[in-house]
C-alpha cells in the first residue's frame, strides 16, 4: 500500500526527469527503518551510462554496485522513492558530477558491516545514555561503508556539500537523508 503523499510514476515517464546524483530511498519497514525513524531502509544514487539510467549502491551481501535502475523498479515496485540532489540548486557549489563519479567509484567495495553494527549500537538504551554521537567528519572512514554512509560520504567529499551536516557520515542512516534539505522528494517509481 502507498503512503497517501506519494505520487506514482512509471519509470519509462520518470526516467528523463532523473538526474545524476538524485537520492533513491527504498521502503521497507525493518530495523533500520523502525531504528532510524522512518520508512525507508535503504539508500543508493542515480547514474547516468549512456542511455542507460543505473542505480548506485552500497547493498549487504553485495557491496558496492552498478545495475540498472529499470531492474530494482521492476524487484520493488512502488518502493523507491526519488529525490531531488540539491533542489532549486540552493547549494550552487554542489559538483553532481564528482558525487557521482565518487559513488562510480564505490562499485566493488565491501559492504560495511561493521559500520552498520556501531551505529546500531548508539540506538541500544544503556550506549544512547553514555555515548554521544559523533557530529563530525573527521576523516574517511577505515571500514567499508553502508549504504546511506556512502551517500552522505560522496556528496560531502566529491560534491562538496554535508548534507547532513551535524551528523557523521558513517551515523547517517535513511531516515536523516530523506529529512535532510539538500534532497526534496519528486516521485516513487512504479513499472
Amino acid at each position: 500500500m502507498s503512503h497517501p503523499t506519494k505520487k506514482l510514476v512509471a519509470f519509462a515517464d520518470a526516467q528523463s526527469q532523473i538526474a545524476d546524483g538524485d537520492l533513491l530511498l527504498f521502503r521497507r519497514r525493518g530495523l533500520i527503518a523502525i531504528a532510524g525513524r522512518g520508512e525507508h531502509s535503504h539508500t543508493a544514487k542515480a547514474a547516468w551510462w549512456g542511455d542507460d539510467l543505473f542505480c548506485l549502491e552500497v547493498r549487504e551481501w553485495h557491496g558496492g554496485r552498478a545495475v540498472t535502475l529499470e531492474s530494482q523498479v521492476k524487484k520493488f515496485p512502488g518502493r523507491i522513492d526519488v529525490y531531488r540532489t540539491n533542489p532549486a540548486n540552493r547549494w550552487p557549489e554542489y559538483d553532481r558530477t564528482r558525487a557521482t563519479t565518487m559513488m562510480r567509484r564505490l562499485a566493488g567495495c565491501d559492504y560495511g558491516y561493521a559500520a552498520v553494527l556501531a551505529a546500531a549500537m548508539l540506538h541500544l538504551p544503556f550506549i544512547r545514555t553514555a555515548v554521544r554521537a559523533d557530529t563530525e567528519d573527521h576523516a574517511i572512514d577505515r571500514r567499508p561503508p553502508f549504504c546511506s554512509q556512502a551517500c552522505a560520504m560522496v556528496d560531502r567529499m566529491g560534491g562538496g556539500v554535508d548534507p547532513v551536516p551535524h551528523l557523521a557520515d558513517r551515523l547517517t542512516e535513511p531516515a536523516d537523508l530523506a529529512r535532510s534539505p539538500f534532497y526534496e522528494y519528486a516521485f516513487t517509481l512504479i513499472p
